[in-house]
């Protein structure tokens, strides 16, 4: 029987026009992993669409896309969906989850707990980022990995794995990045593209989320809180809060870190990190998130109070805390 790659490979050689999506709210892997689809596909002249309800962040704005990133879907649905980084079907969005009865989906991520929603399925937990499994496609297909398509690969896989420091790293994602490196990638610009997205609003909103910092459990959990007023008074929005979960991991003491941001009345989105052994997966599970052994997420409906001591108790519980 025919490997998950090798199918998707015959798909797109075989098919014609493809809806490209990837989950809302999208990080590095996410626009990195759905604009690299884009190259593949415009290697083999395929006509395609690239769609993600939440639009391209402005922070990625300088991402080399074959096509723009449009938030409305075509009338017609493409016979052909591409999910890319979607480890629950809803992170699609609505607007296509209403519609997937109208087109065949194909269902490409590395998250654990995906369960294979697609009429195809390519999910594999040992990945560091979909943006590596499409180096992996990309090779498959004989597709160069130069030029634009290897910035956005390695945007995916850099931003999904830390610059190369979380434990999902691999040495196969390091070889991928020596050799798109020695195919004349740029990594000092395209680094400096990444990194240097700060505006002075982000550094206030930051300055009062690191004051919100609390530490529990013999400084062993550390929670930090993001309310919709901070947004309001430092004039920014959630796209200025990636990666400020990871900084408030580096406290020496800490095995798990959280972050609550504030999404409605009494309703909280958090983020969780750690190392090694400590898995803050199956904690976001007990929530109705999930995610990955290290990084993962989901949604508490309680006020903030109430929502920290939740996290802190199903934390000690994972992590044996007494």
């Amino acid at each position: 029987m025919p490997s998950p790659i090798q199918r998707i490979s015959d798909i797109i050689r075989s098919e014609d026009d493809f809806l490209v999506v990837s989950h809302y709210n999208p990080d590095g892997d996410a626009i990195g992993s759905a604009c690299a689809m884009g190259h593949i596909l415009t290697h083999f002249g395929k006509q395609f669409t690239i769609y993600n309800p939440s639009g391209l962040p402005q922070r990625y704005d300088y991402v080399e896309c074959p096509a723009p990133i449009t938030t409305t879907l075509p009338d017609t649905l493409p016979k052909w969906t591409i999910v890319l980084d979607c480890g629950a079907k809803e992170r699609m969005g609505d607007a296509l989850l209403s519609r997937t009865d109208e087109t065949t989906v194909i269902n490409i991520d590395h998250h654990l707990g995906n369960g294979d929603y697609g009429t195809e399925n390519w999910v594999a937990v040992d990945q560091p980022a979909v943006g590596s499994m499409m180096a992996l496609l990309a090779q498959a297909m004989d597709v160069p990995i130069k030029g634009s398509l290897a910035q956005c690969i390695y945007l995916a896989v850099a931003t999904d794995t830390g610059f190369f420091t979380y434990g999902s790293t691999t040495p196969e994602s390091l070889e991928l990045a020596a050799q798109m490196l020695r195919d004349g990638l740029n990594l000092s610009n395209i680094n400096m593209r990444i990194t240097k997205q700060w505006s002075e609003a982000r550094m206030r909103l930051w300055t009062e989320v690191m004051n919100s910092v609390e530490l529990y459990s013999d400084k062993q959990v550390a929670i930090g809180a993001i309310s919709n007023e901070m947004f309001e008074r430092t004039g920014t929005t959630s796209e200025d809060t990636e990666t400020i979960i990871n900084f408030i991991n580096r406290l020496k003491s800490v095995r798990v870190s959280a972050i609550l941001r504030q999404e409605g009345p009494d309703i909280y989105k958090f983020s969780l990190r750690s190392y090694g052994d400590d898995n803050v997966q199956e904690i976001a599970t007990k929530f109705g998130g999930g995610g990955h052994k290290n990084a993962s997420g989901g949604t508490i409906e309680a006020p903030l109070e109430e929502a920290k001591l939740m996290l802190v108790e199903i934390i000690n519980g994972s992590l044996g805390i007494s």
